[in-house]
């Protein structure tokens, strides 16, 4: 389903049409800090982004971009600027001024939640003419100063009146872009990026591949805008980010990638250009032709472990089992073999072979993702067997339960969810990251939601059994699921405190 976008300036920058993919980024300084923020962009324009973006939570930081944009054009860095706007129309009318786009989320930029959370249909025309008159003045604005406009929807903050309508879901989220199209259509403004968004790699794709079918079906081709949010850090964040945008890349769906990283975003960007390097934009390709097709000789492995398991070649601590092979004496550290039937059709025992010669980490890491992200959604398989001879099984292995993890197939291993922070961010959330997934045992089925501000931070960690939320200076809140346990407590104490509250809930998983 490849989607033609139609082409919209951004600066110097056109997105969509056939042009190539466009890389961008967000920085995490604050705002109102010029020097900091001039240095982090300019090293991301040197390391290949090709547009950052920059939070704009109140209109002094909207009004300060022209200070950052004036000093980046000093230093001969002609990179377009976007302001990251949530809650306040003013902040969104500066920052229209002054960069070349504006990104508002429809969820909290205008439309305010409803005390009885129930909405007449009367009601509900009635919110979308309020949100219209709302509007008008940054359409107008725009269409001034040729300003851009990016629609970010995440699944984690749709408005009260949405969740009323459609609830939490995919169709949710289409509805919510439809609607701001239709009015942007209305006042003749055409210049609109969208993007469709959640830390959940399955309702990312749905939500894009509902939208094109959605706009196609409408006559209607604004560029996309790709990204997992919320990924997290390092490998596992890594394969959901390739999973999610790089299985739409392969079907020729989107003109703009962001990989969310809870790490420097410098280092967002090598991983996002080797993306676009394997699917460049409107060719579909996809590298694999399909995995091989193996089933188990008997029904022992499907009775001792959950499905699906990770065969492997010569085992490791992350395989549940090594396929019994004559050839090789190597056995896992669990001692456990399988046998195997090669077959042609599919079963309900169906193992799934993928074999790569990529010798680059990364590509390997990727290629994978997507195939098996591909393969997922054609037919259920009871076990994964990735093989690579330029690695070790256990790279191998560790590959594949990443990868059932990020598809949601499988919970092998605590699921961290962390933004990837901003200028917004209260506190150093890379450091925090790692200080709680330290100070907590890995745990199936578990799932920890580490957010900078409460922005998105309470939608996206809707379904995380425990959240960890920057509130203020030196402050957190704890959440249990959706709800605060302990508000504003010392930042000292706040990993201590989420520990106890894990182990409350998971005794059984904390030894000693």
């Amino acid at each position: 389903m490849s989607f033609i976008s139609r082409e919209i300036p951004v600066g110097n920058i056109v997105i969509g049409g056939r042009q190539p993919l466009v890389i961008q980024s967000m920085t995490n300084t604050d705002t109102m800090n010029t020097g900091a923020t001039v240095k982090q962009v300019e090293e991301l324009y040197h390391h290949g982004c090709q547009m950052v973006r920059i939070t704009a939570p109140s209109v002094k930081e909207a009004e300060n971009l022209a200070v950052i944009k004036k000093r980046l054009i000093q230093k001969g860095v002609d990179i377009p600027l976007i302001a990251d706007i949530h809650f306040q129309p003013a902040a969104a009318e500066a920052a229209a001024r002054r960069v070349e786009k504006v990104r508002i989320n429809p969820g909290n930029y205008v439309d305010k939640q409803k005390g009885s959370a129930k909405f007449t249909q009367k009601e509900y025309e009635l919110e979308l003419e309020k949100i219209h008159e709302r509007l008008l003045p940054l359409i107008n604005i725009c269409n001034r100063y040729g300003t851009t406009v990016r629609l970010g929807i995440n699944h984690g903050s749709l408005s009260q009146r949405i969740l009323y309508r459609y609830g939490n879901t995919v169709e949710g989220m289409v509805r919510s872009a439809l609607e701001f199209i239709g009015i942007f259509e209305a006042e003749n403004f055409q210049n609109l990026t969208l993007s469709l968004k959640s830390s959940r790699v399955p309702v990312m794709i749905a939500a894009n591949r509902l939208l094109v079918k959605e706009m196609i079906r409408r006559g209607k081709h604004y560029p996309l805008h790709l990204g997992v949010t919320e990924a997290g850090a390092g490998e596992p964040a890594r394969v959901k980010s390739a999973a999610g945008i790089g299985l739409l890349l392969s079907e020729g769906i989107g003109d703009t990638i962001r990989v969310s990283l809870t790490e420097d975003p410098v280092r967002e960007i090598p991983f996002a250009k080797r993306l676009a390097g394997l699917y460049p934009k409107g060719t579909g390709k996809h590298y694999l032709s399909g995995p091989g097709l193996f089933a188990f000789a008997d029904d022992k492995p499907l009775k001792e472990k959950p499905a699906p398991v990770v065969v492997s070649s010569h085992g490791s601590k992350y395989a549940d089992f090594i396929a019994d092979n004559k050839k090789r004496n190597n056995t896992p550290e669990n001692g456990k073999t399988v046998s195997l039937i090669p077959v042609k059709k599919e079963t309900d025992k169906q193992v799934l072979k993928f074999s790569c010669s990529e010798a680059d980490g990364t590509g390997f890491l990727i290629r994978m993702s997507v195939s098996v992200a591909k393969a997922a959604e054609k037919s259920k398989f009871a076990g994964l067997w990735i093989e690579n001879e330029q690695f070790d099984a256990e790279t191998s292995d560790r590959l594949a339960v990443e990868i059932l993890q990020a598809l949601r197939m499988r919970f092998s291993k605590t699921e961290y969810i962390a933004c990837p922070s901003c200028g917004r961010t209260r506190f150093d959330i890379m450091t925090h990251l790692k200080k709680v997934q330290n100070a907590l045992p890995d745990v199936p089925n578990l799932k920890i939601a580490v957010m900078g501000c409460i922005v998105n931070g309470t939608g996206e960690m809707g379904d995380a059994d425990f959240g960890y939320v920057g509130t203020g200076p030196g402050k957190i809140t704890l959440y249990k699921g959706k709800y605060p346990v302990l508000k504003n407590i010392p930042e000292k104490q706040a990993v201590e405190r989420l520990v106890a509250l894990v182990k409350q809930n998971f005794p059984n998983d904390f030894s000693g």
